[in-house]
């Protein structure tokens, strides 16, 4: 995994994680101990992000070329698009900025959530599409980050709980709603959390993984109905499903 020599001094390779998510953090840890430059890029919408191995930048790119000017400036070796599922404005500029810079790039994207026995789930294309399908005076989970609830202003005949990490700006734009601040817990919290508050339905993103699955798990023994809103369709040149595999595409491409 040698990089290329400067000034004399031969450079390790570097490879730049666009990450935020728990397999990028995962990927991070896996690469970490190699004798590589690992740089996590994060889009710094969460006030307190966990910590990370190796370095950690904040911050948008300005766009695809931003992003390749980052590339060259950093002399970054290879890109791993690890963001979030429903994040479609960076994984179009990451697949362009490595075009533009001529680096190898490879998608890390867990795989979709997939409906099971018992589950009650009605799946939808959109946040308006989901607004849409709540019936008329439900009380409403909303495990959605606080970029995603305005679509829900239009239902001022549901109450609605907004789950979220980091407190909103500003308050919701919504007519009834009670905000909590809290992570996913396991099925068992999820079940208690969801009688507690009398939660007819479930509103969330086909995020997939293991962190925020316990909610859907919850709903099913519950047999509460989820919105399950679908993930954009994306097209990715090399596309992994795990860390393993990422890490397999960076071996073949340092060497």
């Amino acid at each position: 995994m040698a990089g290329k020599p400067e000034g004399g001094v031969l450079q390790r390779p570097a490879i730049l994680i666009l990450g935020g998510t728990a397999e990028a953090a995962a990927l991070a840890k896996r690469l970490a101990p190699l004798p590589l430059r690992v740089i996590t890029s994060l889009a710094g919408r969460t006030r307190d992000p966990a910590p990370l191995d190796g370095e950690v930048r904040s911050g948008g790119f300005g766009g695809a070329e931003g992003l390749a000017r980052y590339i060259e400036a950093e002399n970054i070796t290879l890109l791993v698009d690890a963001t979030h599922p429903f994040a479609t404005r960076i994984s179009p500029n990451a697949a362009k900025a490595a075009e533009l810079t001529a680096r190898p790039i490879i998608r890390l994207e867990r795989p979709a959530w997939e409906k099971t026995e018992g589950d009650l789930w009605h799946e939808v294309a959109s946040l308006e599409e989901a607004a849409l399908t709540i019936p008329p005076n439900a009380r409403v989970l909303l495990a959605l980050g606080r970029q995603h609830i305005a679509a829900f202003a239009t239902r001022p005949d549901a109450h609605f709980v907004a789950r979220m990490i980091d407190p909103p700006e500003t308050p919701l734009d919504l007519a009834l709603y009670e905000l909590v601040l809290a992570k996913p817990g396991k099925s068992s919290d999820e079940e208690a959390f969801l009688r507690e508050r009398r939660i007819t339905h479930i509103v969330c993103r086909n995020s997939g993984g293991a962190a925020s699955y316990a909610k859907l798990q919850a709903a099913r023994r519950l047999q509460i109905p989820v919105i399950l809103i679908a993930r954009p369709q994306q097209v990715f040149a090399n596309a992994a499903g795990n860390v393993e595999a990422v890490l397999e595409f960076v071996r073949s491409n340092l060497g």
